[in-house]
């Protein structure tokens, strides 16, 4: 509560020179873009809200956020994440304890208020209202495509209508898809980074419009600060409410040394005749790995609603056939390595024509498969 008076009070404080929305007799509806967190997978991305204050209503309730990242937590919640099935919903939560979560996370806190009319006021905030009601409150969560900042970008122009148009959010001469995107956010976390790009199939590698960038909150955040509404600008500059902490370093890449370290071992197993025993267990191991991943990727795709990964050529290299030729010896394994060489060398050939991407330490994996094919192809040509 002390850090809703706080903030009410800072705004209390400026003047027009400072970008301050025109008065209004009761509603003010702001944007909350919540910073990186690094303690969890889930807080990297960030977070955004709605906050309502509503200076008609005393007490606590007069200044509500209306959150659309809540989910329940039961004994299925692994298996409905999992499977793409998990049902989040939108709640209101007091802004004092809101920004108290905050605090105690060290994450930062902006604030942009939304200078619009009381008219565009009510609308809005009839609308978040309606969104509370039990019937509307639940959505199917989807990373991408159906997030808390796509439900708020939305929000606008829907309630608006054709007269609100967002501001360009997307940097300067630059195409990227949401592969980029999301590998920049797990610049610190080396293996979910390798991992999400194994699992995540190639429609997160089209190259991102203004509206889809913002599924992100830094960028909706950028996207509200040049909208206009009318032709009049659409909210005021961020305003920092709570400092974020310190953005730890990238650390060292143990993926990107352990893919290296396959990649050695599997040329020493099959250059060094002395070494011919770590050439087998480096084979075997290797299609083991290659084959179960393709497995998991399948079940990903073909088994769970997450949009991201369908479509996903990781299945030419990580072929799920490759579990069986790790432990079998069957008639035609020359033939099947030949083939799995080409499908690796299509794989990569998708990459350089930006169809879908691969991260370095992937590619060190590659490498090694098509040495394992390439002993496999001369042992049973």
């Amino acid at each position: 509560m002390l850090l809703s008076l706080a903030a009410l009070h800072a705004f209390a404080q400026t003047d027009t020179a400072t970008n301050t929305p025109p008065k209004t007799s009761g509603l003010r509806i702001s944007l909350l873009t919540c910073g990186t967190g690094y303690e969890q997978v889930y807080e990297i991305f960030g977070h955004t809200a709605l906050r309502v204050v509503d200076s008609n209503e005393h007490g606590p309730l007069g200044d509500l956020v209306y959150n659309y990242g809540m989910f329940g937590y039961d004994e299925q919640f692994e298996m409905k994440f999992m499977r793409g099935k998990l049902l989040y919903y939108v709640a209101t939560n007091l802004f004092g304890d809101f920004m108290q979560e905050y605090m105690h996370y060290g994450r930062s806190v902006e604030e942009q208020v939304l200078m619009i009319d009381d008219a565009t006021k009510a609308e809005i905030n009839n609308f978040l209202k309606k969104n509370v009601e039990p019937e509307n409150r639940y959505y199917k969560y989807d990373f991408f495509f159906d997030n808390c900042a796509t439900r708020l970008r939305d929000v606008f122009p829907r309630a608006l209508g054709r007269d609100f148009v967002y501001g360009e959010s997307r940097p300067m001469g630059v195409a990227l898809t949401f592969r980029d995107i999301i590998n920049q956010y797990f610049y610190a976390r080396h293996w979910e980074r390798v991992g999400v790009n194994i699992l995540l199939g190639s429609r997160i590698d089209k190259v991102m419009t203004n509206e889809d960038i913002m599924f992100l909150p830094d960028y909706l955040r950028d996207g509200v600060a040049g909208a206009k509404l009318r032709g009049q600008q659409f909210a005021t500059r961020a305003k920092v409410l709570l400092p974020g902490g310190e953005k730890p370093p990238a650390g060292t890449n143990w993926a990107l040394v352990l893919t290296g370290a396959i990649l050695a071992l599997t040329i020493a197993g099959h250059a060094v005749k002395r070494l011919a025993l770590l050439g087998r267990i480096m084979r075997f191991l290797v299609l083991f790995v290659t084959g179960l991943l393709g497995c998991i990727i399948c079940v990903m795709w073909f088994g769970t609603d997450h949009q991201g990964c369908s479509n996903n050529f990781n299945l030419l290299w990580a072929v799920p056939l490759n579990l069986f030729i790790a432990f079998a010896n069957p008639k035609g394994k020359g033939k099947y390595a030949m083939i799995g060489a080409l499908m690796v060398l299509v794989s990569v050939v998708l990459h350089v024509v930006h169809i879908q991407g691969l991260v370095p330490e992937l590619f060190l994996l590659l490498l090694s498969l098509l040495i394992v094919y390439g002993s496999i192809y001369r042992r049973h040509a």
